[in-house]
């Protein structure tokens, strides 16, 4: 269990409120979505645990060489955390370009950049087939330094050395100087697993940008051009899902996250690694993580 759950665990009021409303989800009393930090599950956090260890995959946790973050958002008044290493900060490759689209959304939002048809297919070749030159087009078009502020931002804590980090992109996808390491652990595009999570919450909540913008985001995300990692494990077995999604790898390391909807279940599932060969990891992950919130005894009763 992170450091961070336990602390947050254990507070004293957490344990009143244990006592007096046991069984009782987070959420619950709320009128606004809660903080994911605050919706660590007990059981789906021990089920995440024993997984891992299934899958072989326990000392690589132990060493910090793997992160998962797995969010049911079935219910998103009331989601259900469990996390691994999630606020292990870590070289996460393509991953975050989702944090050039929301800079760019942000801008959108803003005004000061149209979504044009020219942008609109950079944003998406960008996420989709992860195009490094729309990517860095992108980057210089929301400003490195306009990128770094809208992450660490109050509005929306993507950057929180509070929490050991998380998205960052201090280097165009290109060759050249980094223009920013991030300011904690010196690497250029980086995330954790917990606030890389986060960024899927909130966007499924139209809480980054507005309604209609955050669709725009959606889409933009969906329907995947690369089949690897969590795409392949779902999509051969589970071929009926709907997936959004954003994956990165360079040498050894290794990242995927997606929100995935079927069977009237919604989750999110976020696995960043540094290993060699651990891209082979996660078509097998991806399943199994499925299969913690989607039981497939559910999805067989369903087959006509």
């Amino acid at each position: 269990m992170d450091l961070m759950f336990k602390l947050q665990l254990f507070k004293p009021y957490r344990l009143i409120l244990f006592f007096l409303f046991a069984g009782v989800s987070c959420g619950v009393f709320a009128e606004s979505y809660p903080n994911l930090r605050d919706c660590y599950d007990a059981q789906l956090q021990s089920d995440l645990e024993a997984s891992i260890k299934r899958l072989g995959f326990k000392d690589a946790v132990k060493r910090k060489d793997l992160s998962i973050s797995l969010v049911d958002i079935t219910d998103p008044f009331q989601p259900r955390v469990a996390t691994v290493n999630g606020d292990q900060m870590r070289y996460a490759a393509s991953l975050p370009k989702i944090a050039i689209l929301l800079g760019a959304f942000v801008q959108i939002e803003e005004g000061e950049l149209l979504l044009d048809k020219k942008i609109r297919k950079a944003l998406t070749d960008m996420i989709r087939v992860s195009s490094n030159s729309a990517a860095t087009q992108m980057l210089r078009r929301v400003g490195e330094a306009n990128l770094a502020e809208i992450l660490q931002s109050p509005r929306f804590k993507l950057y929180d050395p509070a929490y050991n980090g998380g998205l960052w992109v201090g280097k165009e996808y290109a060759s050249g100087k980094a223009w920013r390491r991030d300011p904690l652990h010196n690497i250029s595009h980086g995330a954790t697993a917990i606030q890389v999570a986060r960024f899927f919450y909130l966007l499924e909540t139209d809480r980054l940008v507005s309604p209609g913008l955050s669709a725009e985001m959606r889409e933009m995300l969906s329907n995947p051009g690369i089949n690897h990692k969590f795409v392949r494990g779902l999509m051969s077995t589970r071929p009926n899902s709907k997936i959004m999604r954003k994956s990165g790898s360079w040498r050894r390391w290794h990242a995927d996250s997606a929100l995935v909807e079927r069977d009237g279940h919604k989750y999110i599932m976020v696995a960043l690694a540094e290993s060699e060969g651990a891209g082979s990891w996660f078509p097998q992950i991806a399943r199994e993580l499925d299969g913690l919130i989607i039981p497939q005894r559910l999805a067989a009763l369903q087959k006509p």
